[in-house]
């Protein structure tokens, strides 16, 4: 009965909640214009539109959000992982601060640098499986019907079958060069935004919905400007198992397609950050702040209890 109480009043649980809230939010955000952006970087010719709306006619609206169940579902680890090691780093790398002070930018930008290492390990296998998904074709006659997978664990299952762990984390390595730089871009951006939009804030924690959602979004574009070439490479890798490595792809892709293969797809990416990322920060700060004032309510009920 105590569990409950006890998980919310420790750091790793209000970062557990909060986290998962916000990475929810990002999710139902942005889904649809995620899945828009593999269609685009899968594809080697056509615009945003013009592939949307041939998928969108053959398969219909629902086809935005195949694959949707596997991000859901390790969202909450997932965000935990990286709040709470951004949390934890970013104050491990600022000197000389006392503990109501916010951490250093240095601090800020390290801290999600590291943040994104441990995220990549959870995140690739997601990823692949996710992508496979969202790439899978369903034709209205039905045509090699037994070749299309099920669900998620469908898919993990083909793929450990054929490949084994390696297979699982095909791009990982990608993906580690993804993450890492931009998640440091993400969160200085944030922290340096928010507290230009609203000075002080960063201390005393009163920012407004409006700076979280300017903050978070704009912290979102420029991390995503940061590693977008990455990205394309990341979701080439892991849609097909035809290249033997980064370097191999990114020859194969740029020898066929030209250097332009590297920005497809930026813009619904860039679109899909800002409305993702806004969501993101903006449900997890309120999630945090809605956690802390459930608990000193609590805390004070308590008090007052004994006392009496």
């Amino acid at each position: 009965m105590d569990f409950w109480p006890e998980f919310l009043a420790s750091s790793w649980g209000r970062e557990f909640v909060a986290g998962g809230v916000g990475g929810t939010a990002g999710v139902l955000a942005g889904y649809p214009l995620d899945t828009l952006r593999i269609w685009q970087q899968h594809s080697s010719k056509g615009s945003a539109f013009s592939i949307l709306r041939r998928v969108v006619a053959r398969e219909g609206p629902s086809a935005l959000c195949r694959g949707m169940v596997a991000p859901l579902a390790s969202v909450s680890f997932q965000n935990a992982i990286v709040f709470q090691t951004y949390a934890i780093l970013s104050r491990a790398f600022s000197m000389n601060i006392t503990a109501n002070d916010p951490p250093s930018y240095k601090g800020v930008a390290l801290g999600g640098i590291g943040a994104g290492v441990l995220q990549s390990l959870v995140i690739s296998p997601v990823e692949l499986v996710k992508i496979h998904l969202q790439l899978q074709r369903k034709t209205n006659d039905n045509i090699n019907k037994s070749c299309c997978h099920k669900g998620p664990i469908d898919v993990t299952r083909n793929i450990f079958r054929a490949e084994g762990w390696r297979g699982i984390y095909r791009g990982l390595g990608i993906t580690v060069l993804r993450d890492a730089p931009s998640h440091g871009v993400y969160f200085w951006t944030y922290e340096f935004m928010r507290e230009q939009l609203h000075p002080g804030c960063r201390k005393n924690g009163q920012e407004t919905f409006r700076t979280m959602l300017l903050a978070g979004g704009l912290a979102g574009v420029t991390s995503w400007i940061s590693c977008y070439p990455f990205d394309v490479i990341k979701t080439r890798i892991q849609a097909q198992s035809k290249y033997s490595g980064i370097v191999d792809c990114f020859r194969r892709s740029v020898k066929q397609e030209g250097y332009n293969v590297l920005w497809r797809g930026l813009g619904t990416a860039l679109a899909r950050a800002f409305i993702v990322n806004g969501a993101v920060f903006t449900a997890y700060e309120t999630a945090l702040r809605c956690i802390y004032n459930n608990n000193d309510r609590a805390t004070i009920q308590t008090e007052n209890a004994l006392n009496g």
